[in-house]
């Protein structure tokens, strides 16, 4: 049984994100990563890295899934309750508040100066969060080659307003990494059970 001192500093750890993360769960990931990586030590560098994989590529938000992955693998189904529901509070009081004052709160000129800044530290949080990612991740030719592969597409896509579906970049991200865990296990750089 995980202590209920373990689920109280989980439950918080969770809460404080939530609770202090504007932008949704992509601002989330550098806080994440700071809490449960470098400070508590919950998870390894390369963990979390296949964490944010999973996270984004299922269904759900990305702060929800993070939450619940966590706290599984620290207090099992309890913990993954605990951590989903600290993360998931604040937002909830937050925006139940602010509905209840909408036009009001809307109508205030400092309101309206205070997202414009908030925008711009969600947009530095998630620039921040990939950049430490990308910095930590294991620099193979198959990484290297994909992460140009990557930027290439977001600039084509970006300058020609060319759309290509979410689904079929995860698809393509998941074909990619299978194939290559069929290429190391076929010449032997992966042996059975990794």
């Amino acid at each position: 049984m995980v202590k209920s001192k373990k689920l109280l500093t989980l439950f918080l750890s969770f809460f404080k994100i939530g609770l202090f993360t504007f932008g949704g769960g992509y601002a989330m990931i550098a806080l994440i990563e700071r809490e449960f990586v470098e400070r508590l030590k919950w998870i390894e560098n390369e963990e979390f890295l296949d964490l944010i994989a999973v996270a984004e590529s299922t269904p759900g938000p990305i702060a929800v899934n993070s939450a619940e992955y966590i706290g599984y693998k620290v207090g099992k189904v309890l913990g993954s309750f605990v951590a989903t529901l600290g993360v998931c509070i604040p937002s909830i009081v937050i925006i139940y508040i602010v509905s209840l004052f909408f036009d009001t709160f809307v109508a205030f000129e400092y309101v309206d100066y205070a997202f414009r800044g908030i925008q711009v530290c969600v947009g530095y949080l998630i620039v921040s969060a990939g950049f430490r990612m990308l910095k930590k991740m294991k620099k193979t030719v198959f990484n290297k080659v994909f992460f140009v592969l990557i930027v290439a597409v977001i600039l084509v896509t970006t300058l020609f307003s060319f759309h290509i579906s979410s689904i079929a970049l995860i698809v393509a991200g998941a074909a990619s990494g299978v194939i290559l865990y069929l290429i190391k296990y076929l010449t032997g750089k992966i042996s059975k059970g990794e």
